[in-house]
C-alpha cells in the first residue's frame, strides 16, 4: 500500500520539460471576431501553424495545435473561453502539460503601444487588458512573459470596446502583417535564445 502511494507521488509530481512551451494567444472565437484587433494573438498562432503545417484542433476550452522547433515543442493555445476569461483555458494546459511561468508565453494585443510597437516583458500589471487580469487571477501571480502587440488607441473616448473589437483599416493592414511575422519570428527566438537575448532584440 505504502508503495503504491509513493508511486502516485512521483507519477503526479514529474518535473516540467525545459523544451516544452506553452503559447497562448488571447482573443475571442467566432468568425465575426476574426481580423479584428483584439485577436491578434490568434493571428500569430495561425501563422506559426501554417508555416508549420499543421492545423489546429478543437479540445477542451481552446483550440490546439503543436509545432516542433530546433528540438523544442511549441503548444499553441487558442482559448475558447472568450478573451475575459482567458486565465480558465490557460491555466488549464499550463497544468495538464506542467508547463512553469518560465515557458509560458501570453502573446495579447495592447491599445498602450502604437500599431506596429512590440514590448516582450517577463512579468508585470495587467495594463487594464482583461485576459491579462483573468490570467493573473487564475495564477495567483503576474509572474509570467506576455508580448504586448500594439494597436493603437485612434478612437474617441467611451468607444474603447468597438475599437478593440473593429476590424483593421484596410490602410493598417501591411503594418498588421508585418508585427505578425516579427511576433512569429520571437516567438520561435524565445523558446531557443531565451528570453532575454529576445527581449533586448524585440524591445529596442
Amino acid at each position: 500500500m505504502f508503495d503504491r502511494i509513493l508511486d502516485f507521488f512521483k507519477k503526479t509530481d514529474t518535473p516540467s520539460d525545459p523544451m516544452k512551451y506553452l503559447i497562448a494567444g488571447l482573443g475571442n472565437m467566432g468568425s465575426e471576431y476574426d481580423n479584428t484587433r483584439h485577436n491578434i494573438g490568434f493571428n500569430v498562432l495561425d501563422l506559426l501553424a501554417k508555416d508549420a503545417g499543421v492545423h489546429f484542433n478543437n479540445d477542451t476550452l481552446g483550440d490546439l495545435t503543436e509545432i516542433k522547433f530546433k528540438g523544442r515543442t511549441l503548444i499553441l493555445l487558442k482559448p475558447s473561453t472568450y478573451m475575459n476569461r482567458s486565465g480558465k483555458a490557460v491555466k488549464y494546459w499550463a497544468d495538464k502539460h506542467k508547463i512553469g511561468p518560465e515557458n509560458l508565453l501570453i502573446i495579447v494585443d495592447d491599445m498602450h503601444l502604437d500599431l506596429g510597437k512590440m514590448r516582450l516583458r517577463d512579468k508585470g500589471s495587467d495594463g487594464g487588458h482583461n485576459g491579462l487580469k483573468d490570467i493573473q487571477e487564475k495564477f495567483g501571480h503576474n509572474n509570467y512573459i506576455r508580448l504586448r502587440m500594439g494597436i493603437g488607441k485612434d478612437f474617441h473616448p467611451s468607444q474603447q470596446v468597438n475599437y478593440v473589437l473593429g476590424k483593421w483599416k484596410k490602410e493598417e493592414q501591411d503594418a498588421v502583417d508585418i508585427m505578425v511575422e516579427k511576433a512569429a519570428r520571437a516567438v520561435k527566438n524565445f523558446t531557443t535564445i531565451g528570453l532575454k537575448l529576445t527581449m533586448d532584440g524585440l524591445n529596442r
